[in-house]
């Protein structure tokens, strides 16, 4: 069976692109998440690798919608292989049933990792500058009304600090800081 695999970023992200092109490959049953690809926890992906069977092969529109890292990809192929299940990325043109396109895949993944490592590289960068240049000076940080009374009632022992960070909408770790810089004010 020609099983089809496609994945978009977000909820709002169409995958009508990449259903066509699966679509025009004879693929006979498809597999749609609509998650991020950093890890393979995705809901269809898991569908996917319990339903695939001996002989199958799974077909992707790009390496980078199935996998995302070098460690995942080669960690989902060899899942493929136990299975002895083919694979087919039609944008890269490999077909993992030959000797080829094994080794492809492989040098394909590792390119796709360092370039997104790269742009992160580019992007700590630009935001490194904007800083230094005075552009970019982070989040706003949160308004909290409510902070001091809170924080007078954990002292009292009316409330526990767990529960007044629930009710401000407050992380543990803004909580402890905005603690100290209330004690040294």
């Amino acid at each position: 069976m020609r099983i089809g695999y496609v994945r978009v970023r977000t909820e709002e992200q169409k995958t009508e692109r990449q259903e066509i092109k699966l679509k025009t490959l004879d693929v006979e049953k498809m597999f749609i998440d609509k998650a991020s690809g950093k890890s393979t926890d995705r809901p269809e992906l898991k569908r996917m690798m319990e339903y695939i069977r001996e002989g199958d092969t799974v077909i992707v529109e790009s390496i980078s919608r199935f996998a995302r890292s070098t460690k995942d990809l080669l960690e989902l192929m060899s899942i493929l292989d136990e299975k002895d299940v083919k694979f087919v990325s039609e944008k890269e043109a490999i077909d993992t049933a030959t000797p080829t396109g094994r080794f492809m895949l492989t040098v394909f993944a590792a390119v796709a990792e360092l370039e997104r490592e790269y742009l992160r590289d580019r992007q700590r960068e630009g935001t490194e500058l904007a800083k230094q240049q005075g552009k970019y000076k982070g989040r706003k940080p949160g308004e909290y009304p409510d902070f001091e009374d809170m924080l007078k009632k954990t002292k009292r022992g009316e409330i526990t600090a767990a529960s007044a960070m629930r009710k401000l909408g407050m992380s543990k770790t803004t909580w402890y800081r905005k603690v100290r810089e209330f004690s040294i004010s």
